[in-house]
């Protein structure tokens, strides 16, 4: 290491030790000191890789301490110094490789790709097409085209680092996690779930052979592995999974019980219990998110508003919708407390407590719960916006039974459709739905002549959406 990268190396640790210690404005002030002084030397004249690989680290700093606008900046006048620069410059690979990260978490992904792209093509000239130094960047340029949707090209990225990571560190090295990781959740993406069990199997060979099979990281491995098995519609064997996951979390203490991500586990396999007809094992698991988080948070915390409503669906899905409703006014006056009656985060439990009143026969209740969610989200997203279409929807199916005006409800439900054909597109699957409560109305009015060229497209919809599979 050169005495300038060792100088800089030095600057960085003592950036991220007074983070760390909670000093931020010292570091800040650190930051500044050596960017007035860099940026003299660039005012004399001064503009080589020695200034470039300065703002590199200055531009780490400031990343570490959150001040985004100002990364930006530099990475401007890093791009100014490098542009002319020559490839075999020293220092050029790792700046470079720095700046893919900084601009790829800025959300600048074009920059990001080209960066990257640029270091690969400097280190293959340098150290060969398998080098183990091609791997940051390689996986740089996966997640920008990621992020792009051009899966094909990520998933032979995904690849060529997992052949290079074997041939420079073997079968069963531990670096291998993070390109099978990101490579078997773009399959799952692509519909391959058998090509992504397979990376999430070696996932989780990998993690037991080297720390056992009773270790938190193969119990996350399980998890990966259990999402495979449920996109090839194996759902057993994905709650099987699940449910040695977390028993293994919990007899390891690997993560504390009320961690989100051990919440999330919870809610993804009482979810599938539901979807097997285990709604009883599936409720048992969401009871005990609820009673984690209000022994955490306490029973006014409005994060335990999530647990209530999932709870609430649970039993509304047995058609207990007695103790539903009673889950739902509790979330309701939770919410209300928390963002005030008319915000309109509150028309959530309302919505679903009109619904919940509708299954227990009080219609007049219903119909008034959601005509007040509907004031607020129409006052709150504006009359045209797809949250006043759900709750149009609602309101309509409510006083459909109510035995309103056809023409009213016709009226209502032509809006539903003007809402969702502007959110969806008019070939949408939702589209086809409020297409068909339409036509259903005009053809109960008698009106033939408006019927009959909305009944033609709702035909062609039908015949679009008849063999498509729902999962």
């Amino acid at each position: 290491m050169s005495d300038i990268e060792t100088q800089l190396q030095e600057l960085f640790n003592e950036v991220k030790t007074l983070i760390m210690t909670g000093n931020k404005n010292d570091a800040v002030d650190l930051l500044q000191a050596n960017y007035e002084a860099v940026k003299e030397k660039m005012n004399a004249g001064a503009k080589g890789m020695e200034e470039a690989a300065i703002l590199d680290v200055l531009a780490l700093g400031y990343m570490a301490v959150g001040e985004l606008k100002f990364v930006r900046s530099l990475l401007n006048l890093i791009n100014e110094v490098i542009d002319d620069q020559k490839d075999d410059e020293p220092l050029l690979d790792s700046i470079l490789v720095h700046m893919g990260s900084m601009y790829s978490t800025l959300g600048e992904f074009e920059k990001s790709l080209l960066v990257n792209q640029r270091v690969t093509d400097i280190l293959e000239k340098r150290h060969g097409k398998n080098s183990v130094v091609l791997v940051t960047p390689l996986l740089g340029m996966a997640k920008v085209l990621s992020s792009a949707g051009k899966t094909t090209k990520v998933v032979d990225i995904y690849r060529r680092v997992i052949s290079i990571l074997e041939l420079s560190r073997g079968a069963e090295s531990e670096d291998l996690i993070v390109p099978l990781f990101g490579l078997g959740n773009l399959l799952i993406k692509k519909g391959r779930a058998t090509d992504a069990e397979n990376s999430f199997i070696r996932i989780l060979n990998i993690y037991t052979k080297l720390y056992g099979e009773h270790d938190g990281r193969a119990a996350f491995a399980m998890c990966s592995l259990a999402h495979a098995k449920c996109a090839k519609g194996n759902a057993n064997e994905a709650i099987d999974l699940y449910k040695k996951a977390l028993q293994v979390i919990k007899d390891s203490s690997y993560m504390p019980l009320d961690d989100s991500m051990i919440e999330n586990m919870r809610i993804d396999l009482a979810e599938l219990l539901h979807v097997v007809g285990r709604g009883r094992e599936g409720r048992e698991l969401l009871e005990e998110c609820l009673l984690i988080a209000e022994k955490l948070k306490g029973k006014d915390d409005p994060s335990l508003v999530t647990h209530y409503l999932n709870l609430a669906a649970s039993y509304s899905q047995s058609k207990d919708f007695v103790m539903a409703e009673r889950l739902l006014r509790t979330s309701l006056e939770i919410t209300k407390k928390a963002d005030g009656p008319d915000n309109p985060s509150v028309t959530f439990p309302m919505l679903h407590l009109a619904v919940t009143l509708y299954h227990l026969k009080r219609d007049e209740e219903a119909e008034q719960i959601a005509l007040e969610a509907l004031c607020i989200r129409e006052k709150a997203f504006g009359k045209d916006s797809l949250p006043v279409g759900e709750a149009l929807d609602c309101l309509v199916s409510i006083q459909t039974r109510l035995g309103k005006g056809e023409a009213e409800l016709l009226e209502q439900l032509k809006r539903v459709l003007r809402i969702q054909e502007k959110e969806f597109g008019c070939e949408s699957e939702e589209v086809m739905i409020a297409l068909k409560k339409v036509v259903f109305y005009l053809d109960k009015l008698g009106k033939k002549d408006e019927k009959f060229p909305l009944e033609k497209r709702l035909s062609r919809l039908r015949m679009k959406y008849k063999q498509v599979v729902h999962y």
